[in-house]
């Protein structure tokens, strides 16, 4: 069977957020021995990561911090995985089954799905999306595999993740970088701010080198961008509207931090911030975020 047909057969979970999908399955009545639907046990040896799921980078440090969490109190979420060949691969859960090896856990509560390739991808994307541990050169480099092996348009990209367009069409611009400015960014030395910032420079190469040494803002990052090299911002403050330049800097950062489309009104005696949102994943995401809570 060919990937193009999987692609267009979505399981209804799919779209709505990983909750939705783990919270369709947890209402399965778990059966032992089942190969399919609710939670079981799996020894940790028949489980084998997913080579190409959009996580690439994994910090040792919050691995060890996970896995010592583990081995006080067991692994709560299970991970999710699908039947391939004689074992079964990671969908979502990587980090914590890595842990859980850590950990010397011989078993792990998973959750068996039939998925295809483009159906994995979404769910994984999905996964680490909502707990932002996706740096934004593997956000991007997810949305572009979606885009070139499974045919997915930026909207209905958008429409999974619970993005903006503008979002993913950002992020997808950064694929345009060096491979040394996005190394950077996956190490975590530049932010999604700096990287866009970068994408228009003349030399970003150049630019991103200055931008770790001197530990320049992202605001320094667009200015340098715009004008070309160190210096010249002086020569175009005339024509440079600094308050109007500031605000639209503002709303893209949070733009990117929020994924979505952010307005800012400023007059001399105050203004406001407006949040424009499409679904009401979105919003509950603004009031976990406003709230303070974990998503």
């Amino acid at each position: 069977m060919s990937d193009d047909a999987p692609a267009r057969r979505r399981p209804s979970g799919l779209g709505r957020g990983l909750s939705s999908l783990l919270g369709e399955v947890a209402q399965e009545a778990p059966v032992a021995g089942a190969p399919r639907g609710g939670l079981q046990m799996m020894p940790v040896s028949s489980i084998e990561p997913h080579l190409d799921q959009p996580r690439r980078h994994f910090d040792e440090a919050a691995l060890e911090e996970l896995a010592a969490s583990i081995e006080a109190r067991g692994l709560i979420q299970p991970i999710v995985v699908r039947p391939h060949g004689h074992r079964y691969q990671i969908v979502a859960g990587e980090r914590r089954w890595r842990a859980a090896q850590k950990a010397r856990l011989h078993e792990v509560p998973v959750i068996v799905r039939d998925l295809s390739d483009a159906e994995t991808l979404e769910v994984a994307l999905l996964e680490n999306i909502q707990r932002q541990d996706l740096n934004a050169i593997e956000e991007a480099d997810a949305y572009q595999r979606l885009i070139d092996e499974f045919g997915h348009t930026q909207e209905a990209l958008a429409k999974i993740v619970n993005k903006s367009r503008s979002h993913v069409a950002n992020l997808l611009r950064l694929l345009d970088l060096p491979e040394s400015v996005r190394k950077l960014v996956v190490s975590g030395e530049l932010t999604m701010g700096h990287a866009r910032a970068l994408v228009t420079a003349i030399d970003p190469e150049a630019l991103a080198q200055e931008v770790v040494a001197r530990g320049l803002s992202v605001r320094d990052t667009e200015k340098r961008a715009r004008f070309g090299k160190p210096g010249r911002e002086r020569q175009g403050r005339l024509g440079y509207k600094n308050a109007s330049a500031d605000i639209d800097a503002l709303e893209r950062q949070l733009g990117d931090l929020l994924g979505l489309t952010v307005r800012i009104t400023h007059r001399p005696d105050g203004g406001a911030v407006s949040l424009q949102y499409s679904t009401l994943d979105q919003l509950d995401m603004i009031c976990q975020r406003l709230s303070g809570e974990r998503i």
